[in-house]
């Protein structure tokens, strides 16, 4: 199965469906299942700036270096009004899952998890 690395909170935010297009400078022909791992670092962009920009509440214990859910990968976009689209690649994801974390080293791109 395929998987992309996120940094936190953005994973966080992904598996529990409230950011439903992740930004990337890339594209992939890829659509279909999608496991998301919480990268080891975190975003940097304070996740106090990011509370009050998008008006979400978010933990600060989440977890790092491991899958933590599942999504659906229907379209990848150029353009979107979703508050969360910064391009130039949107990924467009449905179906979130959160997950049971389980600890694994990720990587760039889509990775495949054996």
């Amino acid at each position: 199965m395929k998987a992309l690395s996120i940094r936190q909170p953005w994973a966080h935010l992904v598996v529990k469906g409230i950011k439903r297009i992740e930004n990337r400078t890339w594209a992939t022909n890829y659509r279909g299942p999608l496991l998301i791992h919480a990268a080891n670092y975190w975003h940097a962009i304070p996740i106090e700036e990011i509370e009050a920009r998008f008006r979400v509440r978010i933990p600060r214990d989440l977890p790092r270096g491991a899958i933590v859910g599942r999504v659906e990968l229907v379209d990848i976009v150029t353009q979107s009004r979703d508050r969360f689209f910064e391009g130039p690649y949107g990924f467009v994801l449905r179906c979130a899952e959160e997950l049971e974390p389980v600890t694994m080293k990720g990587r760039r791109f889509l990775f495949e998890i054996v």
